[in-house]
């Protein structure tokens, strides 16, 4: 007598993989992501009010790479891998677009006088 299981179970890589991990919580993505954001605003503010004009682009490069670093600080701090990559593109391209925005008037501004 042969005996089939009617349910054989899993095979493959899928059953060492466990359960799929829980999403993580909409409001940590939003202070990861949002917490670099605020740092790239509140940098630039600070350029522009404390740096010399023919400073700008120094230092507005250097905000951007202070960003880049704590981009990566925030992400690996929530110790998810799960969507990093997405998590770490959102926050470096907001960052790159807030310091581009406040260059971009920075230099609006350096032509007008």
């Amino acid at each position: 007598m042969s005996e089939t299981p009617s349910d054989p179970g899993p095979l493959g890589p899928a059953a060492a993989a466990g359960p799929p991990p829980e999403p993580m919580p909409r409001s940590t993505v939003a202070v990861t992501v949002g917490g670099v954001w605020a740092l790239a605003l509140v940098l630039g503010v600070l350029i522009a009010f404390l740096s010399h004009p023919a400073q700008y682009a120094s230092w507005i490069s250097l905000a951007l790479g202070v960003c880049v670093i704590a981009s990566f600080g925030a992400q690996l701090a929530t110790q998810r891998k799960d969507g990093f990559v997405n998590r770490l593109a959102t926050t470096l391209t907001g960052s790159f677009v807030i310091l581009g925005v406040i260059g971009g008037i920075l230099g609006l501004v350096t032509l007008g006088h």
